[in-house]
């Protein structure tokens, strides 16, 4: 077990002495400003539904109501009532929320761009979205998408001043942050084929190969800062204890199933090492390791504690001990004596849910997980987001 808990102010001065040691011994591969913290004019982001801003929205249609009631006020694209951690992140670094690349109505790219969509895998799947629900645009595609978006761009801006306005710099591509959630629908796509954990774990290094190559592939067009989340406890998701068949023996004191969250360990301790390779392999790159999974569990874990109750059960969903069915999702309509109603509505305060739709966090859950990783404690090295650009003397 790889994971941490929250240990209150004594883990935050030794932070602070981590964080002085590493600003003394680090060097920057990307623009910074006089007091060492970074200056990161885009963000590039690569991932799943956990930091979809609206590219599955754009390709197969809006996330509907109530998706994105509590900050947005109207469906934005993302499975949340709210925000979700990139939109902290962009937030943190003085950047606009990041457009979906797939996104061609009212976007801007000046800032960056966003190439996840919900479903996503890090391996491409054999099947179709209508089959398993998992995205086409699979990690090698996102990187695809993201060397047109760069070659293009690079072209583009010499035509004119309104080009200038719409998309970044050539030289904000290498000082830009790149950002990286995904994986965790690799895991479950292994189970939809009724494959045993056993080999589930067995085909982890190949799909980490395959996110290796990726990475190898932004940092061989210039990318240098990369910001690189493990993949939560996907055994504490109602989709997973609803869909997938778990004793009770199998189940802890929290109620999460253990072998899924024993399977996001394995495969997040092999990420890790995966990190590490590339570090020596790239050593020009700042690259950064986050536990997300440590975050989230604890924040299950320990809900009361946050301001939380009810953990495991969605906010938006319809029946069942969870409050999820995947045959009637957050926002299912029907047409009930001629007029459309809402079966699977919003609970009374978001607020005070982790998780959104049973599968997704809220946005209250994701300002929180943040809020715990932006400062490094959850990182490896344990830096944080803003001098992330920085990478040690070897």
């Amino acid at each position: 077990m790889e994971s941490q808990s929250f240990s209150g102010a004594s883990v935050l001065i030794i932070f602070r002495v981590v964080l002085l040691i590493w600003v003394a011994l680090a060097q920057s591969v990307g623009a910074k400003t006089d007091d060492g913290w970074c200056h990161f004019p885009a963000i590039f982001n690569f991932g799943d539904s956990n930091s979809d801003t609206g590219g599955l929205s754009a390709a197969f249609g809006q996330a509907p109501f109530p998706n994105g009631e509590t900050y947005f006020h109207t469906p934005s694209g993302r499975y949340s009532d709210g925000r979700l951690v990139i939109d902290f992140i962009a937030e943190k670094l003085g950047l606009p929320h990041l457009s979906a690349y797939l996104d061609s109505l009212g976007s801007s790219f000046s800032h960056g761009a966003n190439f996840a969509t919900a479903g996503s895998t890090i391996r491409p799947q054999n099947t179709t979205i209508s089959q398993s629900g998992y995205s086409p645009i699979s990690l090698d595609v996102q990187f695809v998408q993201f060397t047109d978006f760069r070659s293009r761009t690079l072209n583009l801006r010499k035509k004119g001043h309104q080009f200038e306005k719409l998309l970044p710099r050539e030289e904000d591509f290498s000082k830009a942050l790149y950002t990286f959630d995904i994986g965790q629908n690799d895991l479950t796509a292994g189970y939809k084929l009724n494959l045993t954990t056993e080999q589930v774990k067995a085909y982890v290094p190949d799909v980490l190969s395959q996110f290796s190559k990726v990475i190898k592939g932004v940092y061989g067009l210039g990318g240098r800062s990369f910001w690189i989340h493990n993949t939560g406890p996907v055994g504490c998701l109602p989709y997973v204890l609803d869909r997938f068949l778990v004793t009770a023996a199998q189940i802890d004191k929290f109620g999460c199933a253990t072998p899924f969250n024993d399977v996001a360990q394995f495969f997040n301790s092999k990420l890790k090492s995966t990190v590490a390779q590339l570090r020596k392999d790239l050593p020009l790159a700042a690259i950064t390791y986050v536990d997300v999974y440590s975050v989230k569990y604890t924040l299950i874990s320990q809900a009361k504690k946050f301001g939380f109750e009810h953990p495991l059960v969605a906010c938006c969903g319809h029946g069942g001990k969870y409050n999820y069915n995947r045959f009637n999702k957050c926002g299912s309509k029907k047409i009930i004596k001629g007029k459309e109603i809402v079966t699977a509505k919003s609970c009374a305060d978001p607020t005070v849910k982790i998780i959104w739709d049973g599968t997704h966090f809220t946005e209250a859950a994701n300002k929180l997980i943040f809020n715990h990783i932006a400062n490094g404690s959850f990182s490896d090295p344990p830096i944080p987001l803003e001098i992330s650009c920085h990478i040690r003397d070897q």
